[in-house]
């Protein structure tokens, strides 16, 4: 029997990747769920968010205000939050200050128990920034007068999770491995369904609360053996792994960064943590959630059948931040007093703004960009090489796109079905730039409307956008062409240029 099930269960960290999949879950066992999140557009596309039983809520962990009006009210609260990406300087002392502030929001809300998923290392010994950074946030959870469950989890085996995105491209990619030494470090992954269920049953189980549980598979096993197993699942050759001494954990992480989707400020303390034992010690929970621990190998296949399917419910890029888009509204003025360049193309085609959509809403990802990809991929490569996130992440889903989602370099930020897409630009430039697409239709007639919008900074910034200006005739040009060959709609007109 569920406690309090009629209260609703507060989700912080609801776009990520454990929040995106903990919700759905929570609403199917019946539960009233409340998503805390900074962009609450990021969940419209969900197929669960306009469940009846769920309530997205705008908020911030860094403003008191928003946190006590999406706590009040609620029974319970699962704490999925980490500052640990690209654009947080010192994740850490991030991470203090928000669990800090939910503690305090939490205790005048009345909260009865807070879930709180963290890394498993030892405590006694030296543990990398990024495992001592989660200790700490449980710590500072725990100064508060709510009850704290905390999980401790090492390696997520799940289609689309950080750590098994570096496993998988690293052994696709790579028939000789030279790695470094932490190839040989033993760990207890645990596939993500089991963490799913252990998460879910601690609202449950009353003789949680409080307590701290170490949560993995039953084998021990290091690396080397991870990247053979996935290899055998996988279906590659055996793969060669060589461990030398040299490779520190700040090299590994620029080689993780070309190989992988996963970029370097993300993949150092991930790879930092690698190197430390990440063994359960504690193994009551098994005994409280009783449930089918997956073995490795079954968590790989099970995590390779989800990526076949082209059914990947999360990934580690969901979460962050969605950029701004406000500037390119019509009617606002120049911005910050600065320019602001606008390359506008279009072309009339024979064919309904549906099925003009059906095409364009496939773009990205492993159908390409539609005409030039070798220049896009070359783009890409040239955006890895100074540390962005290049072309590798693709899509989480190759036929549908919602608001937030990671589309190869872009972000989407609006998507308007049969009528607008705004993509804005999360590769590396100087200046920020934004790619929508507008569809108007008449008469059986759709005019599709593409434009390039370039804001720059410093004279630098203006001298890359007239280099590039050249390009776009063949790029943008060919993108139509390319989007109306594939929807087969007749081109009526165009493509032509209307603005600069």
């Amino acid at each position: 029997m569920k406690t309090q099930s009629f209260l609703p269960i507060l989700v912080l960290g609801a776009t990520g990747y454990i929040g995106s999949r903990l919700i759905p879950r929570l609403l199917d066992a019946g539960y009233a769920v409340r998503a805390m999140v900074r962009n609450p557009e990021k969940l419209a596309g969900r197929p669960w968010a306009k469940h009846p039983q769920l309530k997205i809520v705008r908020g911030d962990l860094f403003d008191p205000a928003s946190l006590a009006a999406a706590s009040k009210g609620c029974h319970a609260a699962f704490y999925l939050v980490h500052s640990m990406n690209p654009d947080v300087r010192d994740f850490a002392t991030a991470d203090r200050e928000a669990a800090h502030n939910f503690a305090a929001a939490a205790a005048a809300a009345g909260l009865e128990q807070i879930i709180y998923l963290s890394g498993l290392g030892d405590d006694s010994a030296a543990l990398s920034h990024h495992l001592r950074s989660r200790t700490e946030t449980g710590e500072e959870l725990r100064r508060g007068s709510v009850p704290v469950t905390i999980l401790r989890a090492a390696m997520i085996i799940g289609s689309g999770s950080a750590s098994f995105e570096i496993l998988r491209y690293l052994v696709e990619r790579l028939p000789v491995m030279v790695t470094p030494r932490w190839v040989q470090t033993r760990c207890q992954p645990i596939a993500v369904r089991n963490v799913l269920t252990y998460l879910a049953g601690c609202l449950d189980i009353p003789e949680t609360r409080g307590e701290t549980f170490d949560i993995g598979c039953e084998e021990i096993l290091d690396y080397r053996m991870l990247m053979r197993i996935y290899a055998e699942e996988a279906g590659l050759p055996r793969r060669w792994i060589l461990p030398v001494p040299f490779l520190t954990p700040r090299l590994s992480s620029y080689w993780i960064h070309l190989v992988t989707p996963v970029p370097a400020a993300l993949a150092k303390p991930l790879a930092e943590g690698l190197s430390c034992p990440v063994l359960v010690k504690d193994t009551r929970i098994r005994t409280l959630i009783p449930q089918e621990i997956f073995s490795c190998r079954t968590a790989i296949r099970l995590a390779l059948a989800r990526i076949r399917e082209q059914h990947i419910e999360s990934t580690w890029y969901d979460a962050g931040q969605t950029p701004p888009v406000e500037w390119i509204t019509p009617g606002d003025p120049t911005w910050a007093g600065g320019a602001m360049y606008v390359d506008t193309r279009e072309v009339v085609l024979e064919a309904s703004a549906r099925q003009v959509w059906e095409t364009l809403s496939r773009i990205g990802g492993e159908k390409g960009w539609f005409y030039a990809d070798w220049l896009w991929r070359l783009r890409g490569l040239l955006d890895k090489l100074v540390g962005g996130v290049g072309l590798r992440r693709g899509r989480r889903d190759p036929q549908h796109l919602a608001a937030g989602d990671a589309l190869d370099f872009w972000r989407v930020a609006r998507v308007e079905e049969a009528l607008r897409l705004v993509l804005v630009a999360e590769m590396k430039l100087p200046g920020e730039a934004i790619l929508t697409f507008e569809l108007h239709e008449n008469n059986g007639e759709t005019r599709l409307v593409q434009r390039a919008w370039f804001h720059p900074q410093g004279l630098f910034g203006i001298i890359y956008w007239w280099l590039v200006v050249p390009l776009h005739h063949f790029v943008f040009n060919g993108m139509l062409k390319g989007i109306a060959e594939d929807c087969a709609g007749k081109i009526l007109k165009g493509p032509i240029k209307i603005s600069a």
